[in-house]
Formats: C-alpha cells, sequence, structure tokens
C-alpha cells in the first residue's frame, strides 16, 4: 500500500491544522452561520430534516440523520467547545493515522453515538425530541487520543494541565454522573455512547496507525515477546531448586 505526504497548514497547538479537521470545521462553522442568520424558521427546519429523531428514523426511514444531525449545534459555546476539542485532539490523530482513516473513526464513532441516542430515545418513549452536534464523535476522539497518547499533557477544560488517559477517565465518570442525574438537556448518551464505541473499535485491534510493512514488524515483535515469556516460564520450572541469586 503507498502512502502520500499530507500537505498541512500550520497552527500553533499541535503544529497543523490537517485536511480532514480543516474541512470538517469548514462544514460545521457553515452550518452553524446559515441556521443562526437564517433565524429561528431555518433553524426549526433544519432540525426538523437534519437533526436526529427517533420519529423520524423510525417511522419515516429519514436514516441520513444518524449523519447529519453532528453538523447542527445548539448555540455559540456548543459549537465553539466541540471545534475547539475537534482542532487539538483531532489534528494530532489526523497526522499519524492519515485524513481517509482519521474521517472514517470519527464519522464511525458519531454514527455510533446516534445509534446508542436513538435506541434509548425509543426504549422511554422519546420519539421527538431532536439531538443535535457533533459531540458523540469528539468523545470518540478523546478516547482516542487517551490510548494513542496516554502520557501526553493535555489541557483539560482547556485550563487544567493533565495525562490524556486520566482526562479520558475523568470524562467518562462525569458523563456516566450526569446521566443519572437531573436532565441538563445535554446528550450524555451521545456523549458515552461514542466513547464506548471508540474505545472497543480501538481495543479490537484496529489500528489505523499500521501499515501493511508495519502491521508485520508488530507481528514479528509479538512472536519474540511470545517466545521469550515462554523461555522465562521454562527457565523457572528447570531452575528452581538453584540456589538464590546473589549480586
Amino acid at each position: 500500500m503507498g502512502y502520500t505526504r499530507l500537505r498541512y497548514t500550520r497552527s500553533s497547538y499541535f503544529g497543523y491544522l490537517t485536511p480532514g479537521v480543516k474541512w470538517l470545521l469548514i462544514i460545521n462553522t457553515a452550518m452553524f452561520l446559515l441556521t443562526y442568520l437564517g433565524g429561528p424558521a431555518v433553524s426549526t427546519q433544519a432540525r426538523l430534516l437534519l437533526g436526529l429523531r427517533a420519529e423520524a428514523v423510525v417511522h419515516i426511514l429519514m436514516v441520513w440523520q444518524v449523519v447529519t444531525y453532528m453538523f447542527l449545534h445548539a448555540g455559540i459555546t456548543h459549537i465553539l467547545f466541540n471545534m475547539l476539542a475537534l482542532w487539538m485532539f483531532g489534528s494530532m490523530l489526523e497526522q499519524d493515522w492519515g485524513t481517509r482513516r482519521f474521517l472514517k473513526y470519527y464519522f464511525l464513532c458519531g454514527i455510533a453515538a446516534g445509534v446508542c441516542v436513538l435506541v434509548v430515545n425509543v426504549a422511554i418513549g422519546d420519539w421527538y425530541t431532536p439531538t443535535i452536534g457533533a459531540s458523540g464523535a469528539i468523545f470518540g476522539l478523546l478516547v482516542a487520543f487517551g490510548v494513542m497518547y496516554p502520557n501526553q499533557t493535555v489541557l483539560m477544560n482547556f485550563l487544567f494541565p493533565i495525562k490524556a488517559k486520566y482526562m479520558v477517565v475523568i470524562y467518562a465518570v462525569i458523563e456516566l454522573l450526569m446521566t443519572f442525574g437531573p436532565n441538563t438537556g445535554v446528550s450524555t448518551i451521545a456523549h458515552l455512547g461514542g466513547m464506548l464505541f471508540g474505545y472497543i473499535y480501538l481495543k479490537a485491534g484496529w489500528r489505523p496507525s499500521l501499515g501493511l510493512a508495519e502491521a508485520r514488524s508488530a507481528y514479528q515483535q509479538w512472536k519474540l515477546g511470545r517466545a521469550k515469556r515462554k523461555f522465562q516460564v521454562y527457565m523457572r520450572k528447570h531452575g528452581k531448586d538453584r540456589g538464590p541469586r546473589v549480586n
């Protein structure tokens, strides 16, 4: 498999604004401006047509909503925090994975989050409340960042320095507690769905950073490690009657 070197636009945080992240930023911002400047009528119609509603998907088969809901946002704060997180964590992932694989992961997390929302809404009989926002996909990126770069220091809530692996755990606990707390209007089910799917997808063996040569090398390293462990077990069994080690 051949690889094409990506050309990046410089940014000031992780060094580059990658193509996939750039276009996601552009599309999300354009959709927000269109609905915001269009007023309540345009915003309402956009949510009915593109927002995620159980009644529309299940009864009318408007299945595109499991994708399009990710491009709508409820307000300036909503889109600002989502797009900042996309830029901060997505750029580094896309540099290592490549644009195609990064976008595949992003949309799969968002779709999985949407499916989780649909299942829960159908189960509780909430057929008409729309869900909007890219947070399900964004939380999937947070998990991927924590898995790929666990000891990387990041700014939690853009303020507090913390290792990525701890940030992911804290966010997961917060979202879980909020799920059983008062209704705040935030779809914690989408957040948890994106996180859970991303974690399972990555831990199941999908490593977007590995090409054919890298995968072969990783397999050889795994075989070498297994042989080493077997040898250590053999030595412990057959050397247990020897005297104590000295230094």
